[in-house]
């Protein structure tokens, strides 16, 4: 893809080179592109992936290199004589999708907590680094807007989006621990909505960008939950796999909490309209009740991660989602 050769130039970095690396939920869409990154910056990667939500199609180009190596298996069920030692572990493993983890919320939780505490005791073990992506959805719906990191959350502890919602607080809480007492290395990197190729298509509700340009191309209705007035704040992949890899070789960004995402605030409605426009579509816009705990809007601070790591996101919203329409297309016509 032209926007991979393009991160390769930018950001191969050359310290990744003959580094042993270890990426969770590596077959999915943000562990993809990250390892597909890795390869290419000549690391030896090691992945696991137990397949529930990545996709093989997203690892395959890449199955045979010999600085590659797959772990077939559940995160929760990884023991540490599976691994060897590693200098960097970029942990992304998670069911992100709201339809899919609440069709899956014991695993989500188990993933959550159980799959990082794996992790943490491997980057003890080994001294490594740990690169953990959490959720603006540790915020639930927040009071306000941007959203800084030092804001603890409006989360319903046991809602349907809890699974998630509080997985990923322990999760973090449990990478917080692991640094005070064991001293080591860890950056926490609280993603918001990013989208782009690889972008999963399945499910109903979640991922509005890839349901949306799905129903679009097949002239179907573009259904919209609530009134369309709830925001979100879309990063397109490329600037935040340039989030993730500055974050991972950054020392400023040791120990710290950063958000990772776009500040401008677009409406659900409007990204319906957006796509509709740029797919010249014949389908018409209706509406479903909003799902319980739906937050009402997104938009992070992204001032600690311009201060620390020197970050911005660049792409603008119509032309990461014609590159996004793009793909898309070329998936259906090979399908």
């Amino acid at each position: 893809m032209e926007d991979l050769q393009v991160l390769q130039k930018e950001y191969s970095k050359p310290e990744f080179e003959a580094t042993k690396i270890l990426v969770t939920g590596a077959a999915g869409f943000l562990g993809s592109w990250i390892t597909d990154l890795l390869i290419l910056a000549k690391a030896e990667v090691t992945i696991i992936d137990n397949f529930s939500t990545g996709l093989l199609e997203n690892i395959n180009h890449i199955n045979k290199k010999s600085n590659f190596k797959l772990i077939k298996k559940d995160i929760t069920e990884v023991i540490l004589s599976d691994l060897e030692e590693y200098n960097t572990i970029f942990h992304l493993a998670s069911r992100p999708s709201p339809d899919d983890y609440q069709q899956n919320p014991v695993e989500t939780l188990l993933t959550c907590s159980k799959g990082t505490e794996i992790m943490l005791e491997a980057a003890r073990k080994f001294d490594s680094k740990i690169i953990a992506t959490s959720t603006s959805e540790v915020y639930g719906d927040p009071q306000i807007i941007p959203t800084p990191e030092t804001y603890w959350g409006n989360v319903n502890p046991i809602g349907v989006r809890s699974c998630y919602d509080e997985g990923k607080r322990y999760g973090e809480a449990l990478i917080a621990a692991y640094q005070r007492q064991y001293g080591i290395k860890t950056v926490i990197l609280r993603i918001h909505n990013t989208y782009g190729p690889r972008l999963r298509a399945k499910g109903t509700y979640g991922r509005a960008v890839s349901r949306f340009i799905n129903q679009a191309l097949n002239n179907q209705d573009i259904t919209v939950y609530g009134d369309g007035k709830q925001t979100r704040s879309f990063a397109y992949i490329t600037d935040t796999i340039k989030g993730i890899i500055k974050a991972a070789t950054t020392k400023k960004a040791i120990n710290e909490t950063i958000n990772i995402g776009n500040t401008k605030e677009t409406t659900i409605i409007e990204l319906g309209k957006i796509i509709k426009k740029l797919t010249n579509s014949n389908s018409k816009i209706t509406y479903k009740p909003l799902p319980t705990d739906d937050p009402k809007r997104r938009s992070p601070d992204i001032r600690k991660a311009k201060e620390i790591l020197g970050w911005t996101p660049e792409v603008n919203l119509e032309t990461g989602l014609q590159k996004t329409i793009n793909w898309f297309k070329t998936k259906k016509e090979r399908s």
